[in-house]
């Protein structure tokens, strides 16, 4: 054979691989980790190729903060030779990135706060082991909201994180450069936390799936605010975000029964969904938030949503058609909601003009504004009263998934909005369209749908329904009975199967 004959060869080599690699840019990660597994690519090739469109497109963007290339290409090397051996692990080789908030062995976890920049874990996270046992390659750490509680990814330790659908808008927060960093080709999965919409926010503004797991199924450990804290934070779940359903599923099962002291009695084993058809599902479609007007973007999210219902059979119900007291009261619980939120985090008592604002508040102000500025400072005689509370309303929800499956709402008022740095941030205004013009939003605002299976531990399930008139994306969320995650999953999943799902977004394609 001649060295032209060689050296064509090697050519051909390259170019299929390079194809194939093109053709994985967006895949699932379980494609992915099929490809690996029958040798169309190498777990090494597959990494460089994810580093490569992070150098390439991560300027721009700044999803991914915190890189571990040399020991992501060390364990690359390790897959290929697990792979070569016969190994099969369901992620066996497949780079990931995880949310800035988990521990991983080496890496900083600042949350945002720059006098955390030394904070260098000792250990992974149970979140970030439970993956590498699964064969992940974790490339690194994705950007968050300073302390995580913001709708955006910013903080003076990593900058600014722009949303792949439009650099001007943000990716949502608190775990939005994850989104970003799956919607834009990185990696294929992603795991976040969700405490007031923080996955599916973040899902929503960029076009990708997101799961808020049922209260207390991950194990949180090694993640979070302050560093070192054994006691789980109250409402706080983590979660993956992915560009299927089915990854969802996928990853949810891998992060299951993470905690050393529970594991010695008890292990969790998951219902699976209750149906396998669309059709067969029993759904309830909250098209508004009581006494609120909904919003041109929620009434789309919630047109798209039952003209596909209507287009599949599937059966569904309005609250309207309800008989009274079968739907928990949405604005008590929002209020509920707020309390033990506000609660829930080691925090400074009331500045001063806090101070005014809660002395100037009626006795019996029982609005969502007013628990947000009492829960800082309630007693734990209230608090316990505001508890009772809530696992009143999750037997009530209880109640309510015995005649439907899953429960259908918008995720936010609105499609991922333009960056606003401006402070303090719960003084900051969003233009949102409503049908008759456009008015002013609050960031309080953005949290009635965020909130409403936080409260009672519900799992939750963001879905991508196409784009909006403006070409950004828009969502929808399927929540489903506490415990039984994969039937909200199924039901995503089986709308992806019937419409299709994630789109690419333009401009981030290999060739482009």
């Amino acid at each position: 054979m001649s060295t032209t004959n060689l050296h064509d060869t090697d050519n051909d080599n390259d170019n299929d691989t390079a194809s194939v690699l093109d053709a994985l840019t967006f895949a699932s990660a379980s494609e992915q980790a099929r490809a690996l597994s029958e040798g169309r690519v190498s777990a090494l090739e597959l990494l460089e190729h994810s580093l490569a469109r992070i150098d390439r497109f991560d300027g721009a963007i700044n999803a991914v903060v915190v890189r571990d290339d040399e020991r992501a290409r060390a364990d690359a090397r390790a897959a290929e030779a697990a792979l070569a051996r016969g190994e099969r692990k369901p992620l066996l080789g497949v780079p990931i990135t995880v949310k800035e908030s988990f521990d991983a062995e080496g890496l900083v976890t600042t949350v945002g706060k720059p006098e955390l920049a030394e904070n260098r874990a000792q250990r992974d996270s149970a979140v970030v082991a439970a993956l590498r046992e699964a064969g992940a390659v974790v490339i690194g750490k994705t950007n968050v909201p300073l302390g995580l509680t913001d709708l955006q990814s910013y903080n003076a330790v990593y900058g600014n994180t722009s949303n792949p659908w439009d650099l001007a808008r943000t990716p949502g927060g608190s775990s939005g450069g994850g989104a970003a960093a799956v919607a834009a080709g990185y990696v294929a999965l992603e795991v976040g936390s969700d405490i007031g919409g923080s996955v599916r926010i973040p899902a929503h503004f960029t076009g990708v799936y997101g799961h808020k797991a049922s209260y207390g199924l991950i194990a949180t450990r090694g993640s979070g605010l302050p560093p070192g804290r054994h006691a789980p934070r109250d409402l706080g779940v983590a979660g993956p975000l992915a560009r299927t359903a089915a990854d969802l599923d996928l990853a949810l099962g891998l992060l299951l029964n993470r905690d050393p002291e529970l594991n010695k009695a008890w292990r969790v084993t998951l219902p699976p969904p209750r149906h396998s058809r669309l059709a067969e599902f029993r759904v309830l479609v909250i098209d508004r938030w009581p006494g609120v007007e909904p919003s041109a973007s929620e009434r789309l999210v919630v047109d798209r949503v039952v003209e596909r219902l209507n287009a599949q059979r599937v059966k569904f119900r309005r609250p309207a058609d309800l008989p009274e007291g079968l739907l928990p009261d949405l604005r008590t619980s929002h209020t509920v909601y707020r309390t033990l939120l506000g609660s829930s985090a080691v925090q400074p008592l009331p500045d001063k003009t806090a101070q005014a604002r809660l002395a100037a508040l009626a006795h019996d102000d029982d609005s969502h504004e007013a628990a947000t500025l009492r829960a800082p400072s309630i007693s734990h005689r209230d608090w316990l009263a505001a508890n009772e509370r809530r696992f009143a309303l999750r037997s009530q929800w209880e109640a309510l998934f015995e005649a439907f499956d899953v429960v259908v709402t918008p995720v936010a008022p609105t499609p991922a909005f333009r960056h606003d740095h401006s402070e303090p941030k719960d003084q900051r205004g969003f233009a949102v369209t409503f049908a008759d013009g456009v008015r002013t939003l609050r960031f309080s605002d953005f949290f009635y749908w965020a909130g409403l299976p936080v409260l009672p531990g519900l799992p939750a399930t963001s879905f991508p329904l196409g784009l909006d008139d403006d070409g950004l994306p828009i969502g929808a969320q399927a929540v489903g009975p506490w415990l039984e995650d994969r039937t909200p999953i199924a039901f995503a999943r089986l709308l992806e199967d019937a419409y299709g799902g994630f789109q690419a977004p333009p401009g981030y394609g290999s060739g482009e």
